[in-house]
């Protein structure tokens, strides 16, 4: 069952709001990420640390989000969206649903 015009619309709106959202925040995870501007305690400057990698580590996962959005919106431009990575079947409309930039079908991700 190919997904319609109507519900491809809807998916590709969901898409470009995560992806907007997920940008804002790594705008402003990027902005926390300088540390050790001012002398302060040993335990400060650890904490600033830890924080900013803290910050690094979800910038990282944040951006990985944004790859796969866009591949999903490349996919919808080529009119492949849809279609399992692994086994080329369609992914299931439900799952779409729940994670529309998803690239495997229920079968392929167990």
């Amino acid at each position: 069952m190919a997904i319609s015009k109507e519900k491809l619309d809807e998916l590709k709106q969901a898409l470009l709001e995560e992806k907007k959202r997920i940008e804002e925040n790594i705008e402003i995870l990027g902005t926390d990420l300088e540390f050790g501007d001012s002398p302060g305690l040993d335990n400060e400057e650890a904490d600033e640390g830890e924080e900013a990698a803290n910050n690094l580590s979800a910038v990282t996962l944040l951006k990985d989000r944004v790859a796969n959005i866009s591949t999903a919106l490349a996919k919808m431009e080529a009119g492949t969206y849809g279609i399992c990575e692994h086994c080329g079947k369609e992914i299931e409309l439900e799952l779409l649903e729940v994670n529309p930039e998803s690239k495997v079908c229920k079968e392929c991700k167990n």
